[in-house]
């Protein structure tokens, strides 16, 4: 999954894609790069983001979604929505994504799984405790992936209740969303004890901040290759989708690591 912020202030590459141009540029040459998935967010959620209305966020991520579905510029490959809110969901479905992203795992909106459930499409939904302005305060845990299984079971089963088919969920441990440099490597370190709730698992660990403690780098952009290493390590404890910046280069660690762990 390639990840396309189409924002001012993500935390590795806000600004780079706020031009439509751009942004199509930037989808084109990850499908080209061997993403099998375009992940497309107008609201970022690094910590201390400032929220972002609904009108913005439509007006960030709609004419994106249409020019890579429209014309000369259209792929072929699926898009997921990135966002926690039901009306951006739901005009991008209807613009030609495919699936939806949710950070909050269906709790910053109440809408958000009813919706889902009546679009028929795929749900990502991730672990998070709080919200971006306060995550970082939120991470007293007694067993960081008890928990995370424990509130992923839980949103599954609202999701579920909401109308959601089960096959349409995929779960998401939110590695550095209320996450301490520890309890990253501890999700990492446990991955099948998540996969065992059986649903499809999304690891996002791209250039995040405990890769850069690890390696004593504080550029985000220069964490490709820490990036590389928890890719691996996702991938040998059967992770489903990575989601990542530099897409060429993880494309080429996947293959490589499935060829060793998934053949």
């Amino acid at each position: 999954m390639g990840i396309l912020n189409v924002t001012p202030d993500s935390f590795s590459d806000g600004g780079e894609f706020t031009s439509l141009d751009r942004a199509i540029a930037q989808a084109q040459q990850m499908v080209k790069a061997g993403a099998d998935l375009i992940d497309i967010g107008g609201e970022s959620t690094r910590p201390q983001a400032a929220p972002v209305s609904l009108e913005e966020e439509l007006q960030r991520v709609i004419p994106v979604i249409q020019a890579l579905r429209q014309g000369s510029a259209a792929i072929a490959t699926p898009i997921s929505i990135d966002t926690t809110k039901a009306a951006v969901a739901q005009a991008a479905v209807a613009a030609g994504a495919n699936l939806v992203n949710d950070v909050s795992g269906g709790t910053y909106d109440a809408a958000m799984l009813p919706t889902v459930a009546q679009l028929g499409v795929p749900i990502v939904l991730m672990h998070l405790r709080g919200t971006p302005q306060t995550m970082q305060q939120l991470t007293d845990y007694d067993d960081v992936v008890g928990d995370i299984i424990h509130v992923l079971q839980a949103r599954a089963h609202a999701a579920i209740a909401a109308g959601i088919t089960p096959g349409n969920i995929i779960l998401d441990p939110g590695i550095g969303f209320a996450k301490t440099y520890e309890q990253n490597l501890d999700i990492l370190r446990h991955i099948p004890r998540l996969r065992a709730l059986g649903y499809p698992l999304l690891i996002g660990p791209s250039r995040k901040r405990f890769i850069g403690d690890i390696l004593n780098q504080p550029d985000p952009q220069q964490r490709v290759w820490g990036t590389a290493a928890a890719c691996c390590a996702a991938i040998a404890h059967h992770a489903d989708i990575l989601r990542v910046h530099d897409v060429a280069e993880m494309a080429d660690v996947c293959r490589v690591a499935d060829a060793i762990w998934r053949a």
